[in-house]
């Protein structure tokens, strides 16, 4: 059980370097999703359900995420974005529409940047350049404060919405199903603990540059009442590219997609179609 919704089929994929687990659902052309970290690809379940009438909708497991491999070392950004090179390589549908949240959102434009013939375009998530030490400091605390045991699903549950107070129950509930596995005494993060050590410190590397050099489509979308990205770290970033449309969803906090699905697939559709 891992509490997503809809008709996606689970399926690991080995793209060569590694092996990846993703949720896939519909048809046409390719829309990949990214999640943030400790977090999974069910997740998405919301979105790819309104999404997969028009779009072959992929959800990913991100490296040291879910139910793909977790290897001891290749955490940074740039890790991440050749991960998703090759993942759109194996797919072998074209180019893919990538929308990442947080984590997702920075391997989402790092991968656009790096690889511009793989990408259609990004929509990225509360996640920008010029985010501040102390921003990073206190998701830093709550990464590693996760890695524990917890004795059922309802502790699992109390926890989580003690964590994340505006992700409505239903999305609290499919992060519990999804994100953890049996193991001695209880249930623990499906999320490898050395993993998301090494992924929060990586998060704190400058993207500026992948900003500026990124040539493909991307849509900044930020949550209004958002901890992670400041308004002078989404005025900092507009300076630097002052042509990318911005969306900030009002009443939203960081987990924009999970508090506000409805705005974010309008935010999502009217920028494709446009």
């Amino acid at each position: 059980m891992d509490g997503l919704s809809g008709h996606s089929q689970s399926r690991r994929i080995d793209i060569g370097h590694i092996s990846l687990n993703v949720r896939e659902s519909g048809s046409g052309p390719l829309m990949l999703f990214f999640h943030g970290i400790t977090s999974n690809s069910a997740v998405f379940g919301p979105l790819m359900e309104k999404l997969s009438d028009r779009f072959t909708t992929v959800a990913v497991d991100q490296r040291g995420h879910g139910r793909s491999d977790k290897p001891e070392v290749g955490y940074e950004a740039g890790d991440y974005a050749d991960d998703i090179a090759g993942l759109i390589r194996t797919l072998d549908r074209g180019r893919a529409i990538l929308v990442g949240h947080s984590l997702g959102a920075r391997n989402s434009v790092t991968a656009a940047a790096r690889y511009p013939d793989l990408v259609r375009s990004v929509v990225a998530i509360d996640f920008t350049p010029f985010i501040e030490a102390e921003a990073f400091d206190a998701l830093e605390a709550r990464v590693n404060a996760g890695d524990q045991l917890f004795k059922d699903i309802a502790a699992i549950e109390a926890y989580l919405a003690a964590r994340y107070p505006n992700i409505p129950a239903d999305a609290i509930k499919v992060r519990a199903a999804s994100g953890y596995q049996p193991t001695e005494g209880g249930l623990r993060p499906l999320a490898s603990p050395t993993a998301m050590a090494q992924t929060a410190r990586g998060l704190r590397a400058d993207l500026a540059g992948a900003y500026r050099d990124v040539s493909r489509p991307v849509l900044i979308v930020r949550g209004e009442a958002s901890k992670l990205v400041s308004p002078a770290a989404l005025a900092k970033t507009s300076r630097l590219r002052p042509d990318l449309p911005v969306v900030v969803v009002p009443g939203a906090d960081h987990y924009v997609n999970e508090v506000s699905p409805e705005t974010t697939l309008k935010a999502i559709t009217n920028f494709i179609d446009a």
